[in-house]
């Protein structure tokens, strides 16, 4: 509706007078403002919306008056608001992090709801300690009358009603429900304010190191005492600075639950520093490796890490962003399994020799394609092959591509048609993928949207 989504309640609501018609959102989230000119959120209060036009902050005003941005992802139309007003109800989680999610607390009766991999179905998925702890999971089903069940003796009239009466009826379950697990993790802002993408260096609190490597350090940061960040701060020379630093500002707009978010930079000293979004288990190529021994059998838990992956990559690849260095050692792992894209376009700026080839140009060897060992042309499809290769990466629990054979070496397999071999805990249609990833002419390899839709299925049939 053009003039946005009427208050229940107001006389002139079916008027066409576009003036009588206010949009109302609800926080789904908590929000503290600390930069002038934003407002702070409290959650499942209501505001009203005075200007959308940016994507990712709007402009809101509170109960009594109060004017300010706050940002976009946090709030959602009071029109719109189903189930994600509950706390049990979780989204777009995937079984394998669901599972994950219950079992940290180890209660008897912890449940979720969530979105099923069937589009338009939801399941719940129940912690329970009988006769030992393991999750269940129940479709929630609906009848010819449109009332939801999870046991045909006992409906209702929407899925809250359904989930209010087995808080005090089992009623076909393996337990009660009881609890929800603690709050939703608040999900990263494009941006630390609506108007900001320059950091000051003295507004960070810099901790413990991450990590290293050939950029530099990265270490634990706070910004302004209280948004937990990632402060990656930049060899001098390793970089192409004055390029990046405008392409930072297109960068902290790309926002998508499976991508790091980049806050901003810190570009006016040396060294420059770039800021992100902070996640807890670093990077998945580490990840992999240090819980080889609990993750090599979970082929389920794998493929979900491989999902998630291609959702990030499906939006850059929708907003026409190649990321040109896709590997396990760029991407991070968060809370719950997360796992999400990170140093997306940074390749392009790098001045290192640890990505040049012999005709001079920077790209990993053992993940890139045919087209871009012979005439350096990257497209999403190039970060297609790359994919098959992290693939590869996860269900090997991280060993190395092509083993210990020199770049030389590789790029000859390659040119040869020759591919990796089917990891041992992968099932064959999870390698078939794989394969398609890296066929020879990057036309015949098969998009990031088809890919997440494909491995979605996969997952599917090897759940059910």
């Amino acid at each position: 509706m053009p003039g946005g989504i009427p208050t229940p309640g107001t006389p002139n609501s079916k008027s066409k007078d576009n003036s009588h018609f206010v949009k109302v959102v609800v926080a789904l989230y908590p929000f503290k403002a600390i930069e002038g000119g934003d407002l702070s959120l409290e959650k499942n209060a209501e505001y009203e919306v005075i200007d959308d036009s940016q994507e990712h902050w709007w402009k809101v005003k509170d109960a009594v008056g109060n004017v300010g941005y706050i940002p976009s992802n946090y709030v959602k139309p009071k029109a719109l608001l189903g189930l994600e007003r509950y706390e049990w109800y979780v989204g777009d989680m995937s079984r394998q992090r669901a599972e994950s999610l219950l079992k940290q607390g180890d209660k008897e009766g912890c449940f979720v709801v969530r979105k099923s991999s069937t589009k338009g179905l939801y399941t719940l998925s129940l912690h329970t300690k009988v006769p030992q702890s393991h999750v269940k999971h129940y479709h929630i089903k609906q009848n010819a009358r449109g009332e939801y069940y999870l046991s045909e003796k006992h409906c209702c009239e929407t899925i809250p009603d359904l989930i209010n009466y087995h808080r005090h009826n089992s009623g076909g379950l393996a337990c009660r429900l009881k609890s929800s697990p603690c709050d939703r993790p608040v999900p990263p802002t494009a941006g630390l304010s609506h108007d900001k993408w320059e950091i000051h260096p003295m507004e960070l609190m810099l901790m413990e190191e991450l990590g290293s490597g050939q950029f530099g350090v990265v270490r634990r940061g706070k910004w302004r005492g209280s948004i937990d960040t990632a402060v990656k701060m930049m060899k001098e020379g390793t970089m192409s600075e004055d390029d990046f630093i405008e392409e930072a500002k297109v960068m902290t707009k790309l926002q998508h639950p499976n991508l790091v978010q980049l806050y901003g930079v810190c570009s006016k000293h040396r060294p420059i520093y770039i800021v992100t979004e902070y996640m807890k288990h670093g990077s998945l190529l580490n990840y992999l490796r240090r819980h080889e021994t609990t993750l090599i059998g979970n082929m389920g838990l794998l493929l979900d890490m491989c999902i998630q992956v291609s959702k990030g990559m499906a939006y850059l690849e929708r907003h026409n962003y190649i990321h040109r260095d896709l590997a396990a050692r760029n991407c991070l792992v968060g809370s719950e399994n997360v796992v999400k894209v990170a140093d997306f376009g940074l390749a392009r700026y790098v001045l290192d020799d640890q990505y040049t080839s012999s005709g001079g140009t920077k790209f990993p060897i053992k993940w890139a394609p045919p087209e871009v060992l012979n005439y350096t042309r990257f497209s999403s499809k190039s970060d297609v092959w790359a994919y098959g290769v992290l693939m590869w990466e996860v269900f090997t629990c991280g060993k190395m591509p092509y083993g210990r054979l020199k770049n030389t070496e590789v790029v000859e397999r390659v040119q040869r048609g020759i591919i990796l071999e089917k990891p041992k805990s992968c099932a064959k249609e999870i390698y078939d993928v794989m394969k398609k990833c890296w066929s020879h002419g990057p036309e015949e390899r098969p998009s990031f949207r088809i890919l997440k839709e494909q491995l979605a299925l996969v997952a599917q049939t090897l759940t059910d």
